[in-house]
């Protein structure tokens, strides 16, 4: 395309990304091409949402999380306050939710050691009982 527009399997390579996936991002209302035929053409602000959309789903976003900061955004581009609250409402969110899930798997790390170290203790208990 051109400096200033992207089809859907150069996005794909340069996000590493399958183009099923950037056509289920447009279904969904996140990202806008237009069309040229049957060709999607993606312009510097879909490539800057999709990049985004990948940036908040490693962070743990949900698509609707995503979106509702888009929404703000597209709302009022110029004051991002909101947004920037919204987001971080989020952030705080997600890292209670790390917190908690750190919580739980010392729980079951604590539980499978306590498991193994029975398990080697019985085993020990049927060698001597066979001597």
């Amino acid at each position: 395309m051109t400096d200033n527009t992207y089809s859907i399997s150069n996005l794909a390579k340069e996000f590493e990304i399958t183009t099923r996936s950037i056509r289920f991002y447009e279904d969904q209302g996140l990202v806008y091409p237009t069309r040229r035929g049957q060709t999607r053409i993606y312009s510097k602000r879909d490539r800057v949402r999709l990049m985004l959309i990948l940036r908040g789903k490693r962070l743990g976003f949900s698509l609707a999380e995503i979106r509702e900061l888009f929404d703000l955004y597209d709302a009022s581009p110029t004051n991002g306050e909101a947004q920037l609250k919204r987001m971080l409402n989020i952030i705080t969110d997600k890292k209670t939710a790390l917190e908690q899930q750190i919580k739980d798997i010392a729980i079951v790390k604590l539980e499978l050691e306590t498991a193994e170290h029975r398990c080697l203790m019985a085993l020990d208990t049927l060698k001597e009982s066979e001597s």
